[in-house]
């Protein structure tokens, strides 16, 4: 069991700690579901407001909060805390040493020092595996491709040929990189083209046509120190790589298609659909379940909201809501406009008879 003293954690945090009685920390815990030897993290309101029904003896608590009879922890960024402490008591996953006997490793592949293969691991022809990382049980790792450095992929990681994979790479269950990008065309133009082009669907549209598919020739990049959740698949591109960049951090069950060009520092938050060919700029941020259209581009340092539904490019530095997606202050005048109209059409309801009396009046 960790044990860490009061000054300990004060100093790992960067907090200011005032100190009614002493303790010896071996877990956090929200305030109802601790004990003596339990750090309280009081980061909100109600938190803080738990505190005076805790067992515990020491909080961390915003910079600025003081409770009586209570050792606190003063810090002024609780959540960046909060990852801190986090990490401290952080239990790794279990990882077999060395290379399972049932892992299945072409002669031909590489794998540097300290590698761990799990159960049922394979590793195909002519990869590379970088020093001191761990593949766990039932991945796939496809031919020709690179891993780097101190990587962790969790078990059921699926790795298709050919893909690249900087260095510090954490990928959760189930993540698929390098599959066949959805690309296919047909000989004569089809309904999509139509709609397209001319904003209707013509007769014939519905003839039979065959659809032959654009097989994907590129690959997947990912950068240094990127981190993929769990069931998440990025596409291959259809002749260049699709791209991901360093310091990005992708959610639970995102879709990003063929040739998506994706920059550094962005975060693309859970159930995002990110159709082929976009190119997203640095730092932005994708909230939940928003959809984008392919061949569009998003500018850097750029926010869209949960559910939006993006259609068109918008510039670095905008912020995007709304279905179809449209710029924040231009959104919020639209909500104006139909408050506005509920109350214009209420005042023609009541006024509708007299208007009426009127009408027929003048037309006699």
């Amino acid at each position: 069991m960790k044990t860490f003293s009061l000054e300990e954690i004060t100093q790992i945090v960067n907090g200011m700690l005032t100190k009614v009685e002493d303790a010896k920390i071996t877990k956090i815990a929200p305030p109802l579901l601790s004990d003596e030897n339990t750090l309280a993290l009081a980061l909100g309101e109600d938190e803080i407001a738990n505190l005076s029904n805790s067992k515990a003896k020491a909080a961390l608590v915003p910079l600025g909060v003081q409770i009586d009879g209570l050792t606190t922890i003063e810090v002024e960024r609780p959540r960046l805390a909060m990852m801190k402490l986090l990490n401290l008591f952080y239990i790794a996953p279990t990882v077999n040493k060395d290379i399972h006997p049932t892992a299945v490793i072409d002669p031909t592949a590489k794998l540097g020092k300290d590698v761990c293969i799990g159960p049922n691991v394979v590793v195909s022809a002519n990869a590379e595996i970088g020093d001191n990382s761990k593949i766990l049980a039932n991945s796939y790792i496809g031919s020709n491709v690179k891993v780097g450095q101190n990587c962790f992929f969790h078990p059921g990681v699926n790795i298709g040929d050919r893909v690249k994979i900087g260095n510090d790479v954490i990928l959760h269950h189930g993540v698929s990189l390098g599959a066949d990008g959805f690309s296919f065309v047909t000989e004569n133009p089809d309904n999509i083209e139509q709609a397209r082009k001319d904003g209707e669907i013509k007769d014939g549209a519905q003839q039979k046509h065959v659809i032959f598919k654009i097989p994907s020739i590129g690959s997947v990049e990912i950068g240094n120190n990127v981190e993929i959740g769990a069931n998440t698949t990025i596409d291959r591109g259809t002749i260049e790589n699709t791209t991901i960049g360093d310091d990005t951090k992708i959610d639970d069950q995102v879709m990003i298609g063929h040739n998506c060009k994706i920059g550094k520092g962005c975060l693309i938050i859970s159930q995002v659909g990110i159709a082929g060919s976009c190119v997203i700029g640095d730092r932005v941020v994708i909230a939940g379940q928003a959809g984008l259209a392919d061949h569009i581009q998003i500018g850097s340092d750029t926010i869209i909201a949960a559910k939006a539904g993006v259609t068109k490019s918008f510039p670095e530095r905008s912020i995007v809501v709304g279905i179809p997606a449209v710029p924040r202050k231009e959104f919020i005048k639209q909500l104006k406009t139909m408050k506005d109209a509920q109350e214009i059409i209420a005042k023609f309801r009541k006024y509708e008879p007299m208007l009426n009396a009127f009408e027929e009046a003048h037309n006699e």
